[in-house]
């Protein structure tokens, strides 16, 4: 009975934990207009707010992985919470865009602690045969936390002002740690990190870094010579790791485990080519068609209710049925919503946003639990924590990409002004050709999804 009972606190836990971070994202696109305002930001500053966060995050996930498979991932999980609930509340007190922005990198640090960790701790926690059920539960978490945040953070904005959204975050983090506290306890390894790979994780660190800022710099010349530099200390990484005997990440991973390399490639393309979907209409609905926070965000909410309701249903049904042909058919629907989305103009009905909204939902809700529960079956438990790390890895590196696409787009249709009436044909040219570049992207995923093949579970 006990053992039952800690089975499902962990669930509890974790699910509200990853119900965080993207209520967090979700509501925050609806308030970029009103911080934009405030710390009088332009269209390219603003992609920074939520680009800062998911490039420490990035950053930090592999490492993290690592460090929890070593010092316990419950622990790693309950600092995290300690971290992103400190720098919630530092959020309410910026005075300029510079200190914002400051903040929000300490809390993208805290917020690869809690999504980093999540996934392994429930997947340790539950048998095999139960696995792609409490997956699609913590996924439904994660979706129920998209859904709130346009609806919940749009009120909060409208009424209380954007401030208010990260004390309701603080207070939150506050009762999932006592949750914790009360209810779980630590894994019982020592702080023993003599075998951690320090040089791995710098250079690792220092790679992304220069790739993720390069890109938000194109078509700038040092945006190229950032990319190089990125793309020259990723294969150094990579060469050490090859030989280190304790390394940050196993390549081997991906050398020779075909379903792991594919399903994180589906995972990093699918989130690169809808992530800044949320940013770009967020914007759409408040300054083309002049709709509040609050409106904006009941128009917006109906892609995550989709996914919270489907996903627990997708991630039973990838117990029984190859999650790779699930997730194949998700981004199917999802480049079909893309494509229609391509075509969007000031006339464009609420009604036909809502439509294109839904079949996002469906497309997102098929591919996120099975292939979570792809990368996850096809690793062994020694490998949960790393496992888990680098799907989030590139959950986040495709965020990073699909906001790096449009941060680049913006400057080369708009450039570094304030989005007015005066600006809105180029800022609308803008989002209509980043949906034709995500539409070929999702495609491109459909064909790295079904090249996984079959799932042995391990």
């Amino acid at each position: 009975m006990c053992k039952d009972i800690n089975k499902y606190t962990v669930l509890i836990s974790t699910t509200i934990g990853s119900f965080l971070t993207p209520f967090m994202g979700s509501a925050i696109n609806i308030a970029l207009p009103a911080i934009g305002k405030e710390f009088n930001m332009n269209a390219i500053i603003l992609g920074w707010v939520q680009t800062t966060y998911l490039l420490s995050a990035a950053i930090c996930l592999v490492p993290i992985g690592r460090i929890a498979d070593i010092v316990g991932r419950r622990r790693v999980f309950f600092y995290g919470l300690i971290i992103f609930g400190i720098f919630s509340f530092l959020n309410t007190c910026a005075v300029n865009a510079k200190l914002f922005l400051l903040f929000r990198v300490v809390q993208g640090i805290g917020g690869a602690m809690i999504f980093g960790t999540a996934v392994a701790i429930l997947t340790d926690a539950f048998p095999l045969e139960e696995r792609g059920r409490v997956l699609g539960i913590n996924v439904a978490g994660v979706y129920l936390g998209l859904s709130a945040g346009p609806f919940l953070g749009g009120y909060l904005v409208q009424n209380f002002g954007w401030r208010s959204i990260f004390i309701f975050i603080t207070i939150l983090s506050i009762l999932v740690m006592i949750l914790i506290l009360l209810f779980l306890k630590y894994e019982k390894q020592k702080f023993n990190l003599r075998n951690f790979d320090y040089i791995g994780a710098s250079i690792y660190g220092i790679a992304l870094f220069f790739l993720m800022y390069g890109f938000s710099s194109l078509p700038r010349t040092l945006g190229m010579i950032f990319i190089v530099i990125g793309i020259f200390c990723f294969l150094i990484f990579i060469k050490l790791e090859l030989k280190n005997s304790s390394p940050l990440f196993n390549i081997n991973l991906f050398k020779i485990n075909p379903a792991f390399l594919f399903s994180n490639l589906a995972a990093m393309i699918n989130y690169s080519s809808t992530n800044a979907v949320s940013f770009l209409l967020s914007l759409y609905l408040q300054y083309l068609k002049g709709l509040t926070p609050q409106m904006a965000g009941m128009i917006m909410i109906f892609q995550p209710v989709t996914m919270t309701i489907l996903s627990p249903i997708a991630g039973r049904m990838s117990d029984r049925i190859q999650p790779g042909i699930l997730a194949s058919i998700g981004m199917g629907l999802n480049a079909l919503s893309l494509f229609f989305l391509a075509f969007i103009n000031p006339a464009t009905s609420l009604n036909m946003i809502i439509i294109y909204l839904l079949i996002l939902g469906i497309g997102f809700a098929l591919f996120s639990s099975p292939n979570t529960n792809a990368v996850m079956s096809s690793v062994e438990k020694k490998y949960y924590g790393i496992a888990s790390g680098t799907l989030a890895t590139m959950r986040l590196l495709g965020q990073m990409s699909s906001m790096g696409i449009v941060m680049l787009i913006f400057s080369l249709f708009i450039g570094r002004v304030n989005i007015t009436q005066k600006t809105s044909p180029l800022f609308l040219s803008s989002v209509k050709f980043a949906f034709i570049i995500f539409t070929i992207l999702c495609v491109i995923g459909v064909f790295a999804s079904l090249r996984r093949g079959r799932i042995e579970r391990i």
